[in-house]
C-alpha cells in the first residue's frame, strides 16, 4: 500500500522515473544522522536533459521553471532511496538549492526555482516549506538550465 507521499504524488500526477546516474565522480545523496543531502539534479525525463539553454536567452521563465520542478521530481527520486523506498519517513524539507543558467542580466532566477519549491510545499505540506539560495550561473553540466539540490531531515 502507498504511503501518504506517494498518495500525493499520484494525486499530482507524478510518477517517479528511474534515477539518473551521477555524470561524474559524486554519489546522488549522503545520509548523516537524520538528514539526507540531495546532489544537484538536472530537468531529466527518461536518463536525458530535457531542458538545455540559457534562461533568458532562448529559455523562457516558464519554461525553465518547469525545469526546475523536473529537476525537484529527479531529487524525489534519490531521496526516496535515501529513505529505503519511504517517502513518509521525510519530516521536513530543510533546504533547496538552485542554480539557473543564465546570462549576467537575468535577475528572475527566484521565479524559476518557484517551480522547484511550489512541488516540495505541494508534496509535503507545511514540512515542505524550506530555505533556499538561487544563483545565476554561466553553464551547467550537460547544458541544463537549471540544477536543483536538496536537504532533508528524516524519521
Amino acid at each position: 500500500m502507498a504511503g501518504r507521499i506517494e498518495a500525493k504524488l499520484a494525486e499530482l500526477g507524478i510518477t517517479l522515473p528511474l534515477p539518473m546516474q551521477p555524470i561524474a565522480n559524486y554519489v546522488p545523496y549522503v545520509v548523516t544522522g537524520n538528514l539526507v543531502i540531495v546532489s544537484g539534479q538536472v530537468p531529466a525525463v527518461d536518463g536525458k536533459v530535457a531542458i538545455t539553454g540559457k534562461v533568458g536567452w532562448g529559455v523562457s521563465v516558464d519554461q525553465a521553471k518547469e525545469a526546475a520542478r523536473l529537476c525537484f521530481i529527479n531529487v524525489l527520486v534519490h531521496l526516496k532511496a535515501a529513505c529505503g523506498g519511504d517517502l513518509d519517513r521525510v519530516n521536513r524539507v530543510i533546504r533547496l538549492g538552485g542554480f539557473v543558467a543564465s546570462p549576467s542580466e537575468f535577475t528572475q532566477q527566484a521565479l524559476v526555482m518557484n517551480g522547484a519549491s511550489d512541488l516540495a510545499v505541494a508534496v509535503f505540506g507545511e514540512a515542505g516549506r524550506h530555505a533556499r539560495t538561487t544563483i545565476g550561473v554561466p553553464s551547467l553540466p550537460a547544458d541544463a538550465a537549471v540544477e536543483v539540490e536538496g536537504m532533508f531531515e528524516i524519521l
